[in-house]
């Protein structure tokens, strides 16, 4: 399925750029799709997206922003707010934008999504892809559950974000993981 229309859902810059490169090296078709309603504050989602079209501009990748919708994200996860990294929140979350984006990939004639949403050692890529898995079969398309981890993509992460001086964030994005990822240091 080399031609098919592939959509990646980009969490962040540093969790993507490595799959990006990857992507484009393998010419596919595809286009980086953000969708992170879970990011504050607004400011910090702002520079997040900068730094992902900053990387897609280099590339030449169409880049597509579904723009800030924080108060959708916080109605979602409401009674969750004290779960841990990983946990049940986490879940909703993915939950909320794999939803968002298959049926974006659906209304636009994209053949596969994935994600980097299970980059990061902090999200259980097992989760993710259980996840996106059921919501791409409810939508028809395909779910590309690849480990963007492995094949050396780590690896070429770190020094890419290092090279090109990327904005590293120090937790993943919504309020509740800040003193999460504060006080794993």
């Amino acid at each position: 399925m080399k031609n098919a229309k592939l959509l990646l859902l980009s969490c962040c810059a540093p969790c993507s750029y490595a799959v990006i490169e990857y992507l484009r090296n393998q010419t596919r078709n595809f286009v980086v799709l953000f969708y992170n309603p879970n990011i504050m504050p607004e400011q910090e989602y702002e520079k997040r997206k900068q730094e992902n079209k900053k990387i897609c501009a280099k590339f030449n990748i169409r880049f597509i922003d579904l723009d800030y919708d924080n108060a959708r994200w916080l109605g979602a996860v409401a009674g969750l707010e004290n779960e841990p990294e990983r946990g049940e929140r986490c879940k909703k979350c993915f939950s909320l934008r794999l939803e968002k984006a298959a049926f974006y990939a659906k209304e636009n004639g994209f053949d596969i999504l994935t994600s980097t949403l299970g980059v990061s050692r902090h999200k259980n890529l097992d989760d993710v892809n259980k996840i996106a898995a059921e919501i791409a079969a409810k939508y028809n398309i395909v779910y590309d559950g690849t480990n963007w981890r492995k094949g050396g993509l780590e690896e070429r992460r770190r020094q890419l974000i290092k090279e090109e001086n990327i904005y590293k964030q120090t937790y993943c994005g919504c309020k509740f993981s800040i003193d999460n990822f504060n006080n794993a240091k």
